[in-house]
């Protein structure tokens, strides 16, 4: 019998403790969707709000993995679309937290271009600074 109690308490503490961490994710997203909204509604500008629920999300995450920009961005969204009624003033900044990224994409691609030319021209450059030693007479035949 005091097998079965142990096991018994062991396997609804295995039930509950995931269900309670769970919870208290849910409330520290939200948290973050709630202070990005609330600076962003207090006239903060978008940097300053994003920092200050990124910070707060990335320090409630425990644990050993951190929490990237993308998936604390998705949270916000998610939190504010699920809790329309309290945030809804906020939607309207929901769309500096997903910038265009085929845009950001297509701006490296034409910086990386860039510096390949430049990279190409100096090399031109440098070859032709071998004819500067010679002094080549203009009407010399």
């Amino acid at each position: 019998m005091k097998g079965f109690k142990k096991k018994f308490i062991f396997l609804t503490l295995g039930i509950i403790s995931p269900l309670s961490l769970q919870t208290f994710k849910v409330n520290a997203n939200s948290f973050g969707a709630e202070i990005f909204c609330s600076m962003r509604d207090g006239g903060n500008d978008h940097e300053s709000s994003w920092e200050a629920a990124y910070t707060y999300i990335k320090k409630q995450k425990g644990g050993i993995f951190k929490v990237s920009p993308k998936q604390a961005a998705s949270q916000i969204t998610e939190s504010v679309i699920r809790n329309r009624e309290t945030f809804n003033y906020c939607v309207e900044y929901l769309d500096k937290l997903h910038p265009n990224r085929k845009l950001i994409r297509d701006l490296q691609k034409e910086k990386k271009r860039k510096e390949k030319n430049q990279k190409r021209l100096e090399k031109e450059l440098e070859s032709n600074q071998d004819f500067s030693d010679e002094i080549i007479e203009r009407y010399s035949y």
